[in-house]
């Protein structure tokens, strides 16, 4: 089902930032390692056209605003002093920045509901920014949790190389080939049957998380954030 076009308001623009952020977090710390492809290339910005890829982005539409991707960063590993080091901490990066803004998010909705949001006294003003900051948790920590799938071409299954021992190598090269079908595989179980094995991975973390953020759980801030 399509989201509501009022919902679409506070949600395109946290999508928008939250991946251009994510993104962008890859090339500096790449470019911070020794490794400047990505910055040469224009994508070490938090312009969102930078990172934008156009099928990715018709699937985000085709799916409902569901699932989509941005452009994935180019590194040369060459130029790293540790190779397996550096792509470890360059796919660690878009993680880790979304989890940070999730905190960030999550401690302004803490102010916000101290403040009065959600009760009879709140703004007009402050209905939308809750709406918004309350998105940037779900939407960051669902984007951080999703990307640590250890499956390619997420950024779980380079993290996973970074930590696992030369003797794993071999292995989990092979595994890359058949990486992306069994991605696809699982999300389109999700779409046909209406039960995601891979929420099911990431929903204990998100959820827990975002009680520790913002002090709300999960289903309560969704609820909001959608009203």
């Amino acid at each position: 089902m399509f989201p509501d076009p009022i919902f679409l308001i506070s949600f395109l623009p946290v999508l928008l930032f939250s991946l251009t952020f994510h993104e962008a977090a890859h090339a500096w710390m790449s470019n911070r390692l020794g490794d400047p492809t990505a910055k040469m290339l224009g994508r070490l910005t938090l312009n969102p056209v930078a990172h934008l890829d156009i099928f990715g982005t018709l699937m985000l539409v085709i799916s409902g605003f569901r699932f989509g991707w941005a452009k994935p960063v180019p590194v040369s590993v060459i130029n790293f002093d540790d190779p397996k080091r550096g792509m470890f901490l360059t796919a660690a990066a878009g993680p880790a920045s979304n989890v940070l803004l999730a905190l960030l998010c999550g401690l302004i909705v803490r102010w916000l509901i101290g403040s009065g949001w959600g009760t009879e006294v709140q703004s007009g003003l402050m209905h939308a920014a809750g709406k918004i900051f309350a998105m940037g948790v779900i939407m960051n920590l669902s984007l951080a949790f999703f990307n640590l799938i250890p499956l390619p071409p997420l950024d779980g299954s380079n993290i996973l190389m970074g930590l696992a021992p030369d003797s794993w190598q071999r292995h989990l090269h092979s595994f890359r080939m058949i990486g992306m079908p069994v991605l696809m595989g699982l999300i389109l179980i999700g779409f046909i049957s209406g039960f995601s094995p891979l929420w099911m991975i990431m929903s204990p973390f998100i959820r827990t998380l975002t009680l520790a953020f913002t002090g709300v759980p999960l289903n309560l801030l969704w609820g909001i954030a959608h009203a």
